[in-house]
């Protein structure tokens, strides 16, 4: 246990072993988990809302898939403002690079379209790029 600090989250992640000293990194690992989060939920916002107006245009659905499918965008766009980062430039950037990943996945999932190869190396590549824009060392 962290005799500097009661805080819970310490004493509960100390409960798994995990060994967190001081509280600056707790924080950092909180706010890079919350950043993950929060891109997947974008992701999924803009995939799922692109994926009902598609429905709707492209497939026949009602008119209220295209409907729902707005608003679905509209929650999208306002999921990236909970973001600590200070730069919409680079919370946008790094979330691209998430998006293409989600879109994978969503395909293979939802559309039965297994991703090749190729589509996993640009994916890893992508997450590379997310990385460096999100957590390079800057001054």
């Amino acid at each position: 246990m962290n005799s500097k600090s009661p805080d819970g989250f310490i004493l509960f992640i100390n409960e798994f072993g995990l060994e967190l000293t001081d509280e600056s990194h707790l924080r950092e690992v909180i706010i890079m988990n919350q950043a993950i989060i929060l891109f997947i939920l974008a992701g999924l916002a803009e995939i799922g809302g692109g994926y009902l107006i598609w429905q709707w245009l492209r497939e026949g659905k009602p008119f209220w898939f295209g409907i729902l499918g707005g608003l679905v965008l509209v929650v999208y766009g306002i999921i990236p403002t909970f973001q600590k980062f200070p730069s919409f430039g680079r919370v946008y950037a790094a979330y691209g690079g998430v998006f293409i990943i989600l879109a994978l996945l969503w395909g293979w999932g939802v559309d039965k379209k297994t991703p090749d190869l190729y589509d996993w190396i640009g994916a890893v590549i992508c997450l590379i790029g997310v990385t460096v824009i999100l957590w390079a060392p800057r001054h």
